[in-house]
């Protein structure tokens, strides 16, 4: 038998997940288009500006909320292994921390932060940009999938 907690912890651990795919799904489907037809030196400037205005409370909350939810989901579910939905709850999680956390941290963050270094209007800019377009938004479309199989996975859990 699942606690009320659990219930309630994988139901915010779903919410999370579906925001932060959500958030993924705009920048993959418009959001990098749109900038890419700035120009190099425009478009720099904008997703400067993105990188450091998403880093607020709000998104952070979110963002680092749900990973420790979909670690105390990932714990509970191996625990409670026998548990009905205990596979949908350790893939919601793993999906969320590989998929999301993990590819944000190695891939994206480390992307961003290159780019929050080149001056906009420098020929290193737009060659970082046009690099950056390539291999951010393919990890980016991982987030976004891997957010939306998170999510899926943990609605599974609760049914």
């Amino acid at each position: 038998m699942v606690s009320p907690l659990m219930t309630v912890i994988t139901f915010a651990a779903t919410l999370g997940s579906g925001l932060m795919a959500g958030l993924f799904f705009v920048f993959s489907a418009f959001m990098m288009t749109a900038l890419s037809k700035l120009g190099a030196s425009q478009g720099i400037a904008a997703m400067q500006s993105v990188n450091v205005t998403i880093l607020n409370p709000l998104f952070l909350i979110v963002f680092m909320g749900t990973a420790v939810l979909s670690l105390v989901t990932a714990v509970a579910a191996i625990w409670n292994w026998s548990a009905d939905g205990s596979g949908w709850l350790l893939a919601g999680s793993l999906l969320y921390l590989v998929g999301i956390l993990a590819v944000t941290m190695l891939f994206n963050v480390p992307l961003n932060d290159a780019l929050a270094a080149v001056d906009p209007a420098s020929g290193e800019g737009a060659a970082l940009w046009e690099r950056y377009l390539d291999v951010w938004v393919k990890w980016n479309h991982v987030r976004t999938v891997s957010g939306l199989c998170a999510l899926a996975a943990f609605i599974m859990a609760l049914r």
